[in-house]
Order: C-alpha cells, then sequence, then structure tokens
C-alpha cells in the first residue's frame, strides 16, 4: 500500500517546499500526489500535457524554470539535451532504478537518455500505439492503419493532434524505411495523405478523456491509440466495446521517462519524486488503473518487437510542427 512507503523512507525535503510537475494525464494520480505530499512534508503542482508539441513550449519557455521535473519520451528527451533544458540525474538518489526490470535497469543500454555517458532520465511507463476499433460498427477487424482513410468511416475517425507522430504514421504506410527521419519528397508526400486524413475524421483529440467523451457522444468507428493501452483501459471502463489491433505495417511505440528540468529549484526534491514513483506500489497502481506497463513489473501482454517502432529523433520538429499547423489550418495539399 502507498502507505508502507510513508513509513520505510526518513524525511529528507525542506517543509513547505513546492515541487513543480509537467506530465501526462495518469501519471501523478491525487492520491499518489497526496502521499507524496505527506511524506515529503511539500506541496506539489502538477500541470498536465496533451501534446509533445505542448510540452516543448512549455519547458522551453524561459529555460524551464517553470517546472522541476517533467514526463518526456525518450526520442523527444535529445531535442531537451541538445538545447540544454535538462539537468543529469544522480543515479545514486535513484536507488529504486534497481527494483526495476532488466532491461529498463541499464540504463546506459537504454537509447536515448544518455548524452555522453551522463544519464538525464528515468524510464517510467511505455506502449505501442495501435488502432482501436469499435465492435459493434466494424465487424471484421482492420489489418492497416490506412483504415483510418477508409470513406466509409468518414466523420468517424478520432485521430490524435501532434506534428510529430502523424507524419511518422503517413509515412510507414507510404513504405518509408525509417519514418522518423523523411526526405523533403517523402514529408511533401506524407504531408498530403495527411490532408486526405483530416478530410476523412471527426475531428483531431487531444487526451484520452476528451476520446471517451466522444465516443460517447458520436458513432466512432476507429480511435487511433496514441495514449496507448491507456485509451484501452478508459473505453472498457467507460463500457465500450472495443477491439485492438497491430496493424501489419507495424506501430509507434513510445518509452517515457522523468527528466529534470534545468530550471529546477530542488534537484535533489525532483529525484525523490522519480525515486517515488518507481517503487512497486506506486508503479503497479499506473498499471492497475491506466493499464500501462511499467517499468518494474512484468506486463503479461506486451507486443513483439518486430511489429515495434520505437520513437527515434525526427528529422525536423520545426518543419513537421508548420506543415501540421497548416493542414490543421485547411491549407490544400497543392499549397503545402
Amino acid at each position: 500500500m502507498l502507505t508502507a512507503i510513508l513509513l520505510i523512507t526518513p524525511c529528507l525535503a525542506v517543509a513547505d517546499e513546492t515541487l513543480r510537475i509537467l506530465t501526462w494525464p495518469g501519471y501523478s494520480d491525487d492520491d499518489i500526489v497526496q502521499a507524496f505530499e505527506e511524506r515529503y512534508h511539500v506541496k506539489v503542482d502538477v500541470t498536465y500535457i496533451t501534446s509533445d508539441d505542448d510540452l516543448w513550449e512549455q519547458i522551453s519557455k524561459d529555460s524551464g524554470s517553470h517546472f522541476d521535473v517533467f514526463a518526456v519520451n525518450t526520442a523527444e528527451l535529445q531535442r531537451y539535451i541538445n538545447h540544454g533544458l535538462v539537468t543529469p540525474i544522480n543515479l545514486h538518489h535513484i536507488s529504486n532504478h534497481k527494483l526495476q526490470l532488466p532491461r529498463f535497469q541499464n540504463y546506459d543500454a537504454i537509447p536515448s537518455i544518455s548524452h555522453d555517458h551522463v544519464i538525464y532520465a528515468a524510464p517510467y511507463t511505455y506502449s505501442e500505439m495501435g488502432l482501436i476499433y469499435n465492435r459493434k460498427l466494424i465487424k471484421e477487424p482492420p489489418t492497416s492503419m490506412a483504415a483510418m482513410w477508409d470513406p466509409r468511416y468518414q466523420g468517424k475517425v478520432l485521430a490524435y493532434n501532434a506534428s510529430n507522430h502523424n507524419f511518422s504514421v503517413a509515412a510507414l504506410l507510404l513504405g518509408a524505411r525509417d519514418p522518423f527521419q523523411l526526405s523533403d519528397e517523402q514529408m511533401k508526400q506524407a504531408a498530403k495523405l495527411l490532408v486526405d486524413l483530416r478530410r476523412n475524421v471527426l475531428t483531431f483529440y487531444s487526451s484520452p478523456e476528451e476520446v471517451v467523451q466522444l465516443f460517447k457522444e458520436n458513432q466512432i468507428a476507429l480511435v487511433y491509440a496514441n495514449y496507448g493501452r491507456q485509451q484501452i483501459t478508459q473505453l472498457k471502463k467507460a463500457g465500450a466495446d472495443i477491439g485492438y489491433i497491430i496493424p501489419d505495417e507495424g506501430a509507434l511505440a513510445w518509452l517515457d521517462c522523468w527528466a529534470i528540468s534545468k530550471g529546477a529549484r530542488n534537484k535533489t526534491l525532483a529525484e525523490d519524486w522519480i525515486n517515488y514513483t518507481l517503487t512497486k506500489d506506486v508503479s503497479d497502481t499506473l498499471t492497475r488503473r491506466q493499464g500501462l506497463p511499467n517499468t518494474v513489473t512484468p506486463f503479461p501482454d506486451s507486443k513483439s518487437d518486430e511489429q515495434i517502432f520505437w520513437l527515434e529523433p525526427l528529422e525536423s520538429y520545426d518543419k513537421r510542427k508548420n506543415l501540421w499547423d497548416k493542414i490543421l489550418s485547411g491549407d490544400r495539399p497543392e499549397s503545402l
């Protein structure tokens, strides 16, 4: 139980201090936060993000001085390292990393969480991003992500509002060998494909909670599961009759980590938070509530890596973002 955590670790933080967390929905539930506050005699302010673009805007503003610790996937992390927006973590203060599964315990072996042999993040949770389908509307499971473009489902598709992942998905459909490093011509082809997607979707969502609400209010046939298995859990709890597939062309997958902002006011307290979330109790709570795998306990339904494309740094974040903004604004393919 969470209460047990409070009894076994000595109090180290300064009273009345505030830890500022920037994270994704479901990673910092109220009772988890409250237990940490009581344990360390601090206050915790949690701010939620809904996209990697949102995360970048928040952390890059004023050199990250508004937040102490934040959740970021491994591919995006390199961007923050390159811009000097994160500070190294001290593994001596993250003793619970020894509780993590072997594949996550050797931080040097995990791509993108270190730079020049310096560790900048601790892995927390992960998921592939497959395709959710409504069993009531689709009797035979789809086999490809191309189903989101199917005119039979026009106005019944929910895709995710993000510049990075959507171009990579489009690239996979176009047969790109590397969906993260696109040439100018590949980028142009992907942009045109995403214009067609814009014309077929009901909307581009931001949060998993938004998907649940839209699913209740509309005849939704397909959902791109950007939040992975968290969305399966939430939709099933809401009573949705859904299935889930990894498409033939494969699925993108993310590994989310805790990183410490360069502008952190108390680096030790930020490391205390990271260490706290890597306890078995907190990690298991994440899996039980959100349906997401954690890095401490084996997950029974992990997919084969042969079908998975783990996120990697992109050829140009700015170019994808600028093109995506034009697509959302309604620009025609020939103007992109």
